[in-house]
């Protein structure tokens, strides 16, 4: 179920992050993590296509979210895969009864707790740039209504990958995908690094790269390189 009064402020938000100069690792995080709190999402994850059209893991809610787009890319298969190639929304899929559909999928996120899934195009036109993908403890289900609000989710997203550095060429397109992804990258090893260092979970270390982030006025992928380089 939609909880309609975060919305309002949920795309406000959205709407002034994109209007400042916008930190694109962050702002996909920030979006998952509202997705599932308007949600009522057990999970969200977010994957973005490389160059050659792989789709690569880019943002999620919390780590489960994090291992079930991993391993429906290992696997290769999967709702986000499946939305991804048909640029259409996979919705109220039972993973009870998915088990034909996702044989190695299905049972891997029922044993991790979760028993529906929903994923939505990260739509351009007739293309797809990812997919935004909604993992719910319980059968939970969407009516109309709803599934247009969260495919409104999945376009901000597209909204804010055209707004980065304004890219208008396809060309351009497919390198700030790229580039994307490889910021996501050192993020990654950032938030390693840094919980290694600290003593801390790799959550709490994305917390305190983005609050070094803030303080230097960096974005936390630059933050996340200063991190690696040991300073």
């Amino acid at each position: 179920m939609i909880q309609t009064a975060r919305l309002a402020d949920l795309f406000v938000e959205a709407a002034d992050a994109l209007v400042a100069e916008l930190d694109l690792v962050a702002f996909l995080q920030d979006l998952t993590d509202a997705a599932a709190e308007v949600s009522g999402a057990g999970a969200v994850g977010l994957v973005l296509a490389d160059r050659r059209g792989l789709l690569r893991f880019m943002a999620a809610s919390n780590d489960s979210g994090r291992a079930l787009e991993l391993y429906q890319l290992q696997a290769e298969e999967g709702p986000c895969l499946d939305c991804y190639r048909t640029r259409r929304p996979v919705v109220n899929a039972d993973l009870a009864t998915a088990d034909r559909q996702w044989p190695r999928f299905a049972p891997r996120a029922q044993a991790l707790g979760f028993a529906s899934v929903h994923a939505f195009p990260l739509r351009l036109g007739d293309d797809a740039l990812g997919a935004l993908n909604l993992f719910g403890t319980t059968d939970t289900r969407f009516d109309p209504d709803e599934v247009r609000i969260v495919q409104a989710l999945a376009d901000v997203a597209t909204l804010a990958i055209l707004h980065d550095r304004r890219v208008a060429r396809s060309e351009l397109l497919t390198e700030q995908l790229q580039g994307a992804l490889n910021d996501r990258v050192t993020v990654e090893q950032a938030r390693g690094a840094l919980a290694e260092r600290e003593g801390i979970d790799v959550g709490a270390a994305f917390t305190r790269l983005r609050e070094r982030a803030a303080v230097s006025g960096r974005r936390v992928a630059e933050e996340a390189a200063e991190v690696i380089a040991g300073r």
